[in-house]
């Protein structure tokens, strides 16, 4: 007896459960391996905008007309020029009040950057859940396709006066390759998912230290203004 040792093989001899499991596998490794390379190269777009902006932050450019520019692609700001325009927008607009203290004008800056900043990672977290579904599910989901592959090939050699081995290595062959599939959607899935968490840990640790800095930045310039203007009168 000839048999089909290839993938395509297994698939078209394996019962119906199992093909399910072995499509149910196929689709979840396919969506996996496209968030994988959308995240991949977002999170490197986002690394390399903070980067940028951080030189032009650091160079002595004025605040205002950094602002202004953040102004003009307000629609397209991501990681850290949002949490600074979010931050100077508040800062300004509670500055122009009357009777406002340099500490609630502070507070409100920080809680602006702080949602800013939830809203950043909320975007650089995006399909990360699916990838830890399918991570943490896919080889249970492939084991239950071999058991039952498996089931079935002995519940067929019941039928049989007897049995050899030729008669079982397939049906149980198919059966091991609903688990081949779910190892090959975890893995991908499993290593992919710990290194964008900590990517994004990294993130948020340069969007808190620039938070800190930034507002150590603004405190000053305040209080310099204030000096000048005690001075004049």
């Amino acid at each position: 007896m000839n048999y089909d040792a290839s993938l395509l093989g297994y698939f078209i001899h394996a019962s119906l459960v199992v093909k399910i499991v072995m499509l149910i596998l196929v689709g979840a490794s396919i969506f996996s391996w496209t968030y994988i390379l959308q995240r991949g190269f977002y999170l490197k777009d986002i690394d390399k905008a903070a980067g940028k902006f951080e030189q032009a932050f650091w160079s002595g450019e004025d605040l205002s007309k950094l602002y202004s520019a953040g102004s003009r692609g307000r629609g397209s700001l991501e990681g850290l020029e949002a949490i600074f325009y979010a931050g100077f927008k508040e800062f300004q607009r509670f500055r122009k009040q009357a009777g406002a203290t340099m500490e609630l004008v502070m507070e409100n800056t920080r809680r602006a950057m702080r949602v800013a900043q939830m809203r950043e990672q909320d975007k650089l977290e995006a399909h990360l859940p699916f990838l830890a579904i399918v991570g943490s599910t896919s080889p249970y989901v492939g084991l239950f396709g071999t058991v039952w592959g498996i089931m079935q090939a002995f519940r067929a050699l019941a039928n049989v006066q007897q049995a050899t081995i030729s008669m079982v290595a397939p049906g149980i062959a198919e059966a091991l390759i609903a688990t081949a599939l779910g190892l090959f959607a975890a893995i991908p899935a499993v290593i992919a998912y710990n290194r964008f968490i900590t990517d994004i840990g990294r993130l948020m640790n340069r969007f808190d230290a620039f938070e800190e800095e930034f507002t150590n930045i603004l405190i000053r310039q305040s209080q310099h203004n204030t000096a000048k203007l005690e001075a004049v009168e």
